[in-house]
């Protein structure tokens, strides 16, 4: 493997004073080499997709001060050409302050090793947003065959856990998009997945969030009062089998509509149910209740 060494003068800036680069590890292959930073490419396929300005910011300034503390862990892809394992946020940073040359540890590692290893490193230190690590924790699964209790184990997590993150990508396009920029948090998205049978429910919700700044206590307090609604009206529809209606009671609310010339329907609840009539408009209203003032005349 060949590694550039003596790209130019400033070195010493990137690391931190009195540190001997030769001797940092024992093994030769994981020892801190100084690379030209364009000769460093970041990885396609890694798990980091959103970049924070303001926090890349304020870490390309620790850097003009103190240096870069932790090298890349990168792996040679070509002659002399490296892609980046680990400290891609590092790598962008050291570009924003004119660095010619950045501190790294090469390594050999098949592409499942570097895909764990980025999933690690940004996991651990929390670099990830929630649904990067969704998806690079479908990728180990589905690409590399890594079982979800596997992974779970190597991230140091509970299963779980692990399991909580996946459902994340079962939200809509855009509430994915919402917590991605942060307009929700992970607590919201949590309660709008419990709204996921009921779309229109969990529009709702997701609305009153962005619109009112609800906390997550508001959104879970609607969320368990919507699912309790579910569980005890009825769904009038030919497939539900919510509610086993017989068949003289269908007759009779036919009947019932037929004559008042509009939609009825039975909601049952915990506590017996109600019967509901429905309306297009106020005169819609008053037609409704003549008609049911007819019946009480003799």
């Amino acid at each position: 493997m060949s590694v550039k060494k003596g790209l130019g003068k400033g070195f010493d800036v990137l690391v931190p004073m009195g540190l001997d680069v030769t001797q940092v590890s024992a093994s030769p292959e994981e020892r801190i080499h100084k690379l030209a930073i364009d000769v460093v490419r970041p990885k396609s396929g890694q798990p980091r997709k959103h970049f924070d300005d303001a926090a890349l910011r304020q870490l390309a300034n620790s850097i003009i001060e103190h240096g870069i503390m932790q090298p890349l862990v990168v792996v040679e892809v070509e002659q002399n050409m490296y892609s980046i394992i680990a400290g891609e946020r590092r790598w962008r940073a050291a570009k924003l302050v004119g660095l010619s040359e950045v501190p790294v540890v090469v390594r050999t590692a098949s592409e499942l090793q570097q895909v764990e290893l980025a999933l690690l490193e940004n996991i651990q230190r929390e670099d990830l947003t929630p649904l990067e690590t969704a998806h690079a924790i479908v990728r180990l699964h589905d690409q590399f065959g890594q079982s979800y209790e596997q992974i779970a184990k190597r991230l140091g997590k509970a299963p779980s856990t692990v399991a909580n993150s996946i459902r994340l990508l079962a939200l809509p396009e855009v509430m994915q998009t919402a917590l991605t920029i942060g307009d929700i948090n992970e607590g919201h998205a949590r309660a709008l997945l419990a709204l996921v049978k009921q779309p229109s429910e969990q529009l709702i919700l997701f609305k009153q969030i962005l619109l009112h700044g609800w906390s997550v206590r508001q959104a879970e307090s609607f969320a368990a009062a919507a699912k309790k609604s579910a569980i005890q009206s009825v769904d009038d529809s030919p497939k539900s089998k919510k509610v086993d209606v017989h068949k003289a009671t269908g007759k009779m609310l036919k009947a019932v509509g037929d004559y008042l010339k509009a939609p009825v329907k039975v909601q049952h609840t915990a506590k017996g149910g109600k019967l509901v009539i429905s309306f297009k408009s106020e005169e819609d209203l008053e037609r409704i209740v003549d008609q049911i003032s007819k019946l009480r005349k003799p």
